[in-house]
């Protein structure tokens, strides 16, 4: 986990870069495909995923060195040839994986956060999942088990593959000639996030575009229908913790209330969107029917607000760095306190931007609680060793939190009369 932490010091940074880049590029062009709550929105998803990733919060039901032991028929040495066959078991097992992800119901529930905005860009990308916490993955390992390929490599190779699949989040760049036939690129993943008929589960290679046209899952961009992001049902909410479970608490709610008992057991493993007759019936969810017409979701977009959540996430990403560069000297369980906090934030500054009012209550609370340990502890985690005036800086950001908090929440609750209001009947 300590290793993790590490490469993520570096990888945050840089595809932060990267989306700021393509913001001012889309500026300098004025082809603009970010919004700053859409991208807060992002981002932060990105955050609860890494905090989830490093601290190791899955449960693993079988592992890859244990497959290894056991089903390896051969070895390859550790030339290039195990590098080039360990990458193409990790694309092939990766594109079976996210065929799940899209086809059975339970697996969609770990990926739909992908999927969640409806906007299409680099930030994105970074909308990674919290609710995958069963680790089933290495499954899908069988052939590099079979063939010997080093746990190493693949431990290696697994991150590399998964930050490689970055780059195409991307409007900005068009068809791109015969890498078409061999890569997945922008013009394939848009296809592959588009809620078009034509497009829908279509394009589910991560690296190569092979197995696409292999499996029959493969569509090519077409000029005629251009794609519209998002998911059929809408997520209507920036908060990435909610957005991860929203379909797993719809197919809770479907199991217990289906008069069926034999449905309440085969939801799960449906085809993506299933449901029983009778819950149709009785509690219909309403989704996108036209896909060229329907409202983006929007909220309380003030300046103040976008201010409000652009410092947080800043704010949040900092303390996330923090946390990295000293996974080692601030240990456990202090690591899980720390991440509790910061997960707690996001999950109540994109409450508020989502013009919740239990998001405002949960930050006063988080606040207070923060200034409290400062009190208690007289540091943060040990920032007083790194930077005398770090808990200082820390302490007014509880203080401008909760100030925060409090504006937002009277700000959502206060309304000028109308005439209606006032006229006497």
């Amino acid at each position: 986990m300590e290793t993790y932490a590490t490469a993520l010091l570096y990888a945050i940074p840089f595809f932060v870069g990267l989306v700021l880049l393509e913001i001012l590029y889309g500026y300098v062009v004025k082809n603009q495909k970010y919004t700053v709550l859409d991208t807060v929105s992002s981002l932060s998803s990105g955050l609860t995923n890494i905090i989830k990733d490093s601290l190791g919060l899955v449960v693993i039901l079988i592992s890859y060195p244990f497959l290894l032991e056991h089903l390896a028929l051969i070895e390859i040495k550790n030339t290039w040839l195990v590098w080039v066959v360990a990458f193409i078991a990790i694309d092939f097992a990766g594109y079976w994986n996210h065929r799940l992800s899209h086809h059975i119901n339970i697996f969609w529930n770990q990926h739909v956060i992908h999927h969640s905005s409806e906007e299409f860009n680099l930030a994105c990308a970074l909308r990674q999942p919290i609710a995958n916490l069963i680790g089933y993955y290495a499954l899908l390992l069988i052939p590099a088990a079979l063939l010997g390929v080093p746990n190493q490599v693949i431990a290696i190779l697994a991150p590399i593959h998964l930050f490689a699949q970055f780059w195409y989040h991307t409007q900005h760049i068009g068809k791109l000639g015969w890498l078409e036939y061999v890569l997945v690129t922008p013009s394939q993943h848009r296809v592959h996030h588009a809620i078009n008929a034509e497009y829908i589960d279509k394009n589910l290679g991560q690296i190569l575009s092979v197995w696409d046209r292999l499996f029959g899952t493969f569509q090519e961009e077409l000029e005629d229908v251009p794609p519209q992001y998002g998911v059929l049902k809408p997520a209507g909410t920036w908060n990435p913790v909610l957005i991860n479970f929203q379909h797993f608490w719809r197919m809770c709610l479907d199991a217990f209330r289906t008069r069926n008992w034999w449905d309440r057991l085969r939801i799960w493993f449906m085809p993506t969107g299933w449901r029983p007759a009778d819950v149709v019936e009785k509690y219909p969810i309403v989704g996108i029917d036209d896909v060229y017409n329907f409202k983006k979701y929007n909220s309380d977009s003030s300046f103040e607000m976008k201010a409000y959540a652009i410092f947080q996430l800043l704010t949040h990403t900092i303390l996330l760095l923090y946390m990295f560069s000293n996974f080692e000297t601030i240990g456990f369980p202090n690591l899980f306190y720390m991440a509790a906090f910061i997960f707690i934030g996001i999950f109540a500054y994109t409450s508020i931007m989502d013009q919740q009012n239990y998001g405002a209550f949960i930050e006063v609370v988080r606040g207070v609680v923060g200034l409290g340990f400062i009190y208690l502890t007289n540091d943060w985690f040990g920032l007083k060793q790194h930077l005398e005036v770090g808990v200082v800086l820390i302490f007014l950001y509880f203080i401008i939190s909760i100030i925060s908090a409090l504006y937002f929440y009277f700000k959502s609750n206060y309304r000028l009369p109308t005439n209606s209001d006032t006229e006497l009947t």
